[in-house]
């Protein structure tokens, strides 16, 4: 992707960066199936490769924008709505230690470091904003789920996996209370009040993300065969996709836009909940779900790129700038 954005284009939207989520996630997915079943080790290997060289590309555009649009930048940054997908910068930097520490540690560390440090303040500056007051209604959507629950549950996986299990206890607390309090505002807004516009539907996404991605970390920092929590935050899961199956027909556009991505986080995480649950010894439903809803998994990300491409080849990835102008 070019990141010198050519004259009247809109700036690269921060919502892109779902798109090294999902690519990161999908690979995180690989590598857990490998240890369970007979999978290539070169598979797994190349889709991390692939998922590392995205997000550096997406990182690199997204940076390119604070300098050379920083305008455009500070403008999604105060957006109620917008300034939430920020927090998926630190989240991706996350899932990419993950994806690093077999191959170097010190990597790893560096960028869960960075990670958890903006996470922390991006956390602590955009949630703090709703303790202010004077939010409307219509800016109440699943994004905001990005801010603190995502990154909570992503650093709780990643300090688990680096042998800091009673930090990685820290923040999947701070990822669990903090969904239950938003799932419900959430849930509110979208009961008692007008349908999410066209354009924000796709951000219902998010909504399978935080059972299943939470499901990871709890399972990273606990030990031995499965016990009821984890089975119960699957189950969740599994309702979510299908409450989310049932919406696909009413979130749909005309045209494929790159916000369709929300869904990608947890589509990957689903599969790799379930594998992990199957590498420790689950028996039962798991064994069909994990297989089924791996290959779901890929489909899935597999029909988001496919939207991509042809989106980049027509020309209608980016924003047009009236519409961007019009969304700051």
């Amino acid at each position: 992707m070019n990141t010198n954005l050519p004259s009247g284009r809109a700036p690269m939207p921060v919502a892109f960066l779902g798109i090294a989520v999902g690519a990161l996630a999908l690979a995180g997915a690989w590598r857990a199936a490998a240890k369970v079943w007979p999978i290539p080790e070169s598979v797994p290997a190349v889709m991390t490769m692939i998922a590392l060289a995205v997000w550096l590309v997406l990182m690199a555009a997204y940076a390119h924008k604070w300098l050379t649009q920083r305008a455009d930048a500070i403008a999604e940054m105060q957006h109620p709505v917008q300034s939430s997908f920020a927090a998926l910068a630190p989240v991706s930097g996350m899932l990419a230690a993950q994806a690093v520490q077999s191959e170097s540690r010190a990597l790893a560390i560096v960028l869960f470091a960075a990670g958890v440090a903006s996470q922390l303040a991006l956390g602590a500056y955009l949630h703090g904003r709703f303790w202010q007051g004077g939010r409307k209604p219509e800016w109440t959507t699943p994004a905001m789920y990005l801010p603190t629950v995502a990154p909570s549950f992503v650093a709780g996986t990643a300090a688990a996996g680096l042998g800091w299990t009673q930090a990685g206890m820290l923040f999947f607390g701070a990822g669990v209370f903090s969904w239950l309090a938003i799932e419900s505002l959430v849930l509110h807004r979208a009961a008692v009040h007008e349908p999410l516009p066209d354009a924000l539907r796709p951000s219902l996404g998010i909504q399978l993300a935080p059972p299943v991605v939470g499901g990871v970390s709890y399972l990273a920092i606990t030990h031995g065969a499965p016990d009821t929590f984890a089975y119960m935050l699957l189950g969740y899961g599994l309702y979510q996709a299908l409450m989310l199956a049932r919406l696909v027909p009413w979130i749909r556009q005309g045209n494929f836009t790159p916000s369709y991505w929300a869904f990608s986080f947890g589509a990957a995480a689903l599969p790799t909940m379930a594998i992990r649950m199957l590498e420790r010894g689950a028996h039962g439903p798991v064994e069909w779900i994990a297989p089924v809803a791996f290959v779901a998994a890929n489909i899935v990300i597999a029909m988001l790129v496919a939207g991509t491409l042809r989106a980049m080849i027509a020309g209608r990835l980016l924003p047009a700038p009236a519409i961007a102008a019009k969304g700051a």
